[in-house]
């Protein structure tokens, strides 16, 4: 505790300095409601300050209502005042004509910083984390049977004109295919290429072991994803030289496994463990859904799923807080909101594929504390299929709520035109300022709930996939992710420490950055080093330090620490083998010389010394 007392109050100490005002007074408040209220002051109350603020910032006054909790002098907070009062005037709580960029970064980098540490949450928040994803269950069964015959009939339509409809291709060669026609065709000729994850699978098989896996459900035998195709290299395996595969009917599937794992330490993160059969189809289906998305010129313009794509969102949200021409809308419980009668719907039409999402969709789930439960939803975080199908699902209820408000049916023009102005990343919507009542609500009539303390659409401040802007200039904070390191055996806080101090140092924090330099310099040796150098060390404008020469790369090395793992032994040989072969995604060979003998993600990680690489 005390040791993140000491990093907030070089965090102060930096942006004191930055805005020209003393932060002691700050640093005695910050310290009497740690030693009365605990760490969840600094993880829970302190964002919670921040949601207050940014939603004063959108609304351009401050409520007489926000920043309870603290004592105020007319509107605005005593605490962080000598910033607040460079963002809004103190007597009238209304936002200055030229507020300081400097003060807005400054309180969001106070107060998040350790808003999403990764820590346990109390037994009681977890109990009341499962409970609520049970609540969730039954608030998608009540959606769906209020959800009128009009609603429904809108709701296909334009999932047809976005998945069911093929367009000419920008370069006027051609057409692009239909989603929903190209992933049919895919399941069709049995081009879908099933894959394993490297993560826990709910009946618990680990690495290798997953290519030796003979169970295998009915529904899935249905579509067809043969079990002679899907489990074995061949039909000759499946019939002479592997165990037989043994078959689950739908009521003895085994149900997702509903875990909790750290977010904030106001709420866990609810996901579910799929069976290693759902997630190894699911894996293949999903890979043909993203790319045939990423091949049509216009929703790949509207659905994103990787860096580049997040980009684009956080380009748009960007320029949104400079015009105002776009909101940024964030969705709460995202995932278990989405209704699987919805997605059935939207590929009503095309039977293939409804089958495929059907069967590679587990049905039940077991909740700690509740049992089995069957599930409305389409499926938790942790189907491979969640991503695509609800960023789809998100983006036909946007443009439903794009043509409400218009007034005018959409067409393909219309869609046109709407190109770079709608973007869906998971979660996180950019819709036009002047469709975002009628987006809300038509969200909030298929059962989905708007996040309004992370949503922005009046004022100067937007946010996306991790990038905060308040006028066209970046205010996203660094946060700490792990409490800071004590010992060189705590080696996920010293490697998240040394990521810390990197991002501090070039976000401008510098005194941060060099009370980090002592602290680590405490632990371990501490070089500085290129920012591709495997080893941990800091990062700087000015160059690498060079404490040798290797003799036969000439290239500078330092001593210094780099972190290392490795997979546990997993042996696999036979029919296994030859199936993982089968299933790779290259022609090359693999990478990893050791593939067959060891697999599956490390159980613990260390950090070495030795002589590493300068840049």
């Amino acid at each position: 505790m005390k040791s993140q007392l000491l990093l907030l109050s070089e965090v102060l100490t930096d942006v004191g300095t930055l805005c020209c005002t003393s932060t002691s007074r700050d640093l005695k408040t910050i310290t009497a409601r740690v030693e009365g209220e605990g760490f969840s002051f600094l993880t829970i109350a302190l964002p919670k300050f921040c949601d207050d603020f940014q939603k004063s910032l959108a609304e351009g006054q401050v409520s007489s209502t926000s920043f309870q909790g603290y004592r105020k002098k007319g509107y605005l907070p005593r605490f962080l005042s000598g910033f607040t009062s460079l963002v809004f005037d103190a007597k009238s709580g209304a936002l200055l004509n030229e507020p300081s960029i400097d003060a807005i970064h400054s309180i969001r980098q106070v107060t998040l910083l350790f808003g999403k540490i990764e820590l346990p949450c109390s037994d009681a928040r977890t109990k009341a984390a499962m409970a609520k994803y049970v609540e969730c269950e039954q608030q998608v069964r009540e959606a769906d049977k209020k959800l009128s015959l009009p609603d429904q009939a809108d709701f296909l339509r334009i999932a047809d004109l976005l998945f069911g409809t093929s367009r000419p291709k920008d370069d006027g060669q051609g057409s692009n295919p239909a989603l929903f026609d190209a992933v049919s065709r895919d399941i069709y000729d049995g081009e879908i290429v099933p894959k394993h994850g490297p993560g826990s699978t709910a009946d618990k098989l680990l690495g290798n072991q997953k290519y030796n896996q003979h169970l295998w459900t009915r529904r899935l035998e249905e579509v067809p994803f043969y079990a002679g195709e899907f489990l074995f290299p061949s039909w000759s395996h499946y019939d002479f030289d592997s165990p037989p595969v043994t078959w689950l009917d739908p009521g003895a599937e085994l149900p997702v496994k509903v875990i909790s794992v750290p977010k904030t330490l106001r709420t866990p993160r609810i996901i579910a463990i799929e069976p290693t059969c759902m997630q190894y189809v699911q894996q293949g289906l999903m890979e043909s859904v993203v790319r045939w998305i990423e091949r049509d010129d216009l929703l790949s313009t509207m659905i994103g799923f990787d860096e580049e794509a997040a980009g684009e969102n956080r380009r748009l949200a960007r320029e949104g807080s400079i015009s105002g021409a776009y909101a940024t809308l964030d969705l709460s419980e995202a995932s278990d909101r989405v209704s699987n009668q919805l997605v059935r719907l939207m590929t009503t039409r095309y039977p293939w594929v409804t089958r495929a999402f059907d069967a590679s969709r587990s049905r039940k789930a077991d909740v700690p504390g509740f049992g089995v439960l069957r599930l409305a939803k389409f499926a938790s975080m942790g189907s491979a299929l969640t991503f695509p199908v609800e960023a789809m699902v998100f983006l036909t209820l946007v443009l439903l709520g794009v043509e409400r408000e218009s007034c005018v049916p959409l067409s393909k023009e219309a869609l046109s035109g709407l190109r770079g102005q709608v973007r869906v990343f998971g979660d996180d919507l950019i819709v036009p300022k002047e469709y975002v009542q009628s987006v809300i609500k038509t969200l909030t009539t298929f059962g989905l709930v708007v996040n309004l303390n992370k949503s922005f659409w009046t004022g100067k401040f937007r946010e996306s996939c991790g990038g905060d802007y308040y006028d066209g200039e970046d205010v996203t904070v660094v946060r700490c992710r792990r409490i800071l390191p004590t010992s060189r055996k705590h080696v996920p806080e010293i490697i998240s420490a040394v990521s810390l101090r990197n991002l501090m140092y070039f976000s401008g924090h510098w005194g941060v950055a060099a009370y980090l330099d002592n602290y680590l310099s405490r632990l371990i040796p501490f070089p500085t080093v290129g920012p591709d150098s495997p080893a941990l060390g800091r990062h700087s404008f000015l160059g690498y330090d060079s404490e040798k020469e290797c003799r036969n790369l000439h290239r500078s090395l330092v001593w210094a620490y780099a972190e290392s793992s490795r997979s546990p032994q997993d042996h696999l040989e036979g029919s296994g083998a030859l199936l993982k072969f089968f299933l790779k995604r290259s022609v090359e060979p693999s990478a990893d010389r050791e593939h067959l003998e060891r697999a599956g993600r490390p159980r613990r990680v260390s950090i070495k010394p030795g002589w590493q690489p300068a840049s």
